[in-house]
């Protein structure tokens, strides 16, 4: 229900409060837009929401000249005084970039999103131990090989 009230609001609103295009790296050229809202404040059932948003990443594939939307709802605790449009999409593709740099390494790797330890501390010790076996393995790895590589070494 939440993510459709946000789509909802932002449906139709026209020009974005920001946006910027990245180069062409990687044959691909990347659009991010944002839009901002405090409208849903007291609408909303969360205990410090401050603003709504609606981010979208257009890319465009140049090699197959495909183009693909993501759009992403969200809510912050943070006002617009802290943290205007441009400062919530780079809190946003910074999320991504630690996702991508940690978490599905992880996910991937040690596929931990099937592991069935559940018990105690369990689950938390063994996270840890998998970040810090990512950890080691980057720092040797110096960008020459991906972990995958080294743990199959």
């Amino acid at each position: 229900m939440l993510q459709a009230d946000i789509t909802l609001l932002f449906e139709g609103r026209g020009i974005p409060d920001y946006s910027e295009v990245t180069p062409s790296d990687h044959s691909r050229i990347e659009t991010r837009r944002i839009g901002c809202s405090s409208a849903l404040n007291a609408y909303l059932d969360f205990s410090h929401v401050e603003q709504v948003f609606l981010s979208e990443r257009e890319v465009f594939h140049k090699k197959s000249q495909k183009l693909t939307v993501e759009t992403t709802p969200g809510i912050t605790s943070r006002p617009a005084e802290q943290a205007n449009a441009q400062r919530l999409l780079t809190i946003n593709r910074g999320h991504w970039a630690i996702e991508n740099s940690c978490h599905s390494i992880i996910d991937w790797n040690y596929d931990e999103d099937h592991s069935r330890i559940s018990k105690g501390n369990g689950p938390e010790s063994m996270t840890r131990l998998r970040r810090f076996a990512v950890g080691v393995i980057k720092m040797f790895a110096k960008g020459k090989t991906s972990v995958a590589e080294k743990c199959s070494n």
